[in-house]
Parts: C-alpha cells; structure tokens; sequence
C-alpha cells in the first residue's frame, strides 16, 4: 500500500506541475497583455514598458515561469491589479466559501444519488426507474445557468420562499447564519450532479444483481431488503468513489456560474470577475489552486479506491 501512496503521489506531483505549466503560458497568450489591462486603453508606450519592467514581464517566458515558481512555492502568488491586494490573500478569504458549497451540494449528491439509483437497480425498467431516468438526463443535459435561473424564477419569484442571493459577507460564519440563502446554489450544484452519479450507481446496481454472490444469498432465503443492504449497495458505491474525484473540475466550473448568478463571494465570482477585468495575476492565482485541489482530489479517490476495493490492491 506504500509503494502504491508514493507512485500516486508523485504522479500527482507531476500533473500539478504539468497544470501550472500549461496555464502559465496560456494566460500569458492571452490578448491584451497584463501592462494593458493594469493600466488601461490610454496608457503610452513608456507606460507600458515601465510597467513590464517593475513586474518582470520583459523577461523571457521560461524566466517569468521560473520566478513565478519560485515564489508560489513560498505562498506568494502575485498581486493583483485591479484590487491591489495579495492574490493569495483573495484566495484564502474566498476558498472555504468554495469548499462549503461543493461540499454541502455533495452531502446532498450522496444522500440522493445512491438511495435512488439502488431502487432504479432493484426495480429496473418499471415505473420508478423510467421517471427517475427522464429527470437524471433533463438535469444532466442542463446548462447550470438555465437550471439557477428557473429555480430563482419558482422558489424566488414566485413562491416567495427563498432568497434570490446568496449570503454575502466576508466572513464563513456569517454565511453558515443565513442557510435559506445557500439553498438554491447548493440545490443548483447538486441537481446536475445527482443526475450523473444516480446513473452510474444503478449501471453498478444492475450489474451487481447479476452477480454470483447476490444469487448465492437470494438462494439462501435471505430477505431481499438485506440481501440489497449487504451485497448490493455495497459493490454499487464503489465507482462512486472514483466519480468524487473526477467530477471535482465539472463542479469547481459549475461553481463559476452558479457563483456569478447567485452573486456567491467564491473563487468562482473571484475568477469571473478577474476574467472580465483581466487581472491576469488573480486568474494564474485560482486556476493553480483549483488544478492542484482538483489533482489532490483525484489522488485521495484513487486512495480511497484502492482501501475500498482489496483487490485492486492485490492486482497493482
């Protein structure tokens, strides 16, 4: 099991480093150039030149990269143009607002996505499991957007039971004090992700009822509801554990939108606004931390994969 930590780890350490590589140089590809959005339309060529010089980006890209590296090594992410402030400061004011919403809409996820598709399994082609389907592929094929603004328009508009914004404040306690202002986002985030891991959890299911084992307990007289309970959830919630980490981009990019819809003072709302203002450091910022969290968690699913499952252990 060591040996099988250490060789995911340094893949993982080779993909982070792959990620900040392939960012870096795109951010820098980007039109315009930082010293122009820093400084404006107006700004003479003196102006632009000088700021190039005082921030380092007259020097040769693999030199920037390198300095870039050595200081982000040390926590030191830039600083941003727009809103004079350490982007490493922006960051961790807003990452445990992020990591509180893709977390609740997970809660939510699991306690929907797997009690559904175990009886879309159990009761397959009937009734439940061809409503249930209709409504996982309407959610899935679903643009975040469209599904955040009809649940303002009903919950908000119309019935009056929710707030259309989120909370807002810079504190996490704060937020966690107004709940009925997280709903929509997290309902949000997690409607579309109930909808793909419901169906992979019944694909599961159903291939688990055919199983040798599942036959051998039917066979022994075993109740169906503990024959379920025992054999079946258990084999079905294993690609769960893989679909955790895989969906972590998918959610952190559905994150943005919902963020900026619901005006949800997250990475998300942080990285949109950066985008729109070209704040070229603030962008660098968010897109290596949202690519090494999204690489850890890819490599803590494999972990937990691999505890799960003892013969995957046995065949790496």
């Amino acid at each position: 099991m060591l040996k099988l930590l250490v060789r995911r780890l340094l893949q993982a350490v080779v993909v982070a480093f792959g990620v900040l590589i392939i960012t870096f140089v795109l951010v820098h590809m980007l039109p315009g150039g930082p010293a122009r959005a820093a400084l404006g339309s107006k700004a003479t060529a003196s102006a632009i030149a000088a700021f190039n010089r005082d921030n380092g980006l007259d020097q040769p890209i693999y030199t920037q990269f390198a300095v870039y590296v050595g200081h982000a090594v040390q926590g030191n992410l830039g600083f941003s143009y727009d809103q004079n402030e350490p982007v490493s400061q922006l960051i961790g004011q807003r990452l445990p607002k992020d990591v509180l919403l893709i977390g609740l809409a997970y809660i939510v996820t699991l306690a929907v996505a797997i009690p559904v598709g175990i009886a879309q399994a159990a009761r397959r082609n009937g009734l439940t499991d061809h409503v249930v389907t209709i409504f996982a592929f309407l959610f899935y094929s679903m643009p975040a957007f469209l599904l955040a603004i009809l649940l303002i328009d009903v919950f908000a508009v119309r019935l009056h039971l929710l707030p259309p914004g989120a909370p807002q404040s810079d504190s996490l306690v704060a937020i966690l004090q107004s709940p009925q202002g997280l709903v929509l986002p997290v309902l949000t985030l997690a409607l579309i992700t109930i909808a793909q891991f419901s169906r992979y959890v019944r694909a599961s299911g159903i291939e688990a009822l055919t199983a040798d084992y599942v036959r051998t307990a039917r066979s022994k007289g075993l109740p169906e509801r503990r024959v379920l309970a025992r054999h079946l959830v258990r084999n079905s919630l294993l690609p769960v554990i893989t679909l955790v980490g895989l969906s972590l981009p998918f959610a952190v990019a559905g994150a943005v939108i919902i963020e900026y819809i619901f005006n949800y003072p997250g990475m998300g709302l942080l990285f949109f606004t950066a985008a729109t203002d070209q704040d070229y450091p603030v962008l660098l910022g968010v897109t290596l931390i949202v690519g090494l969290a999204t690489t850890a968690g890819n490599l803590l699913a494999d972990i937990a994969y691999n505890i799960a499952d003892p013969r995957i252990r046995v065949a790496t």
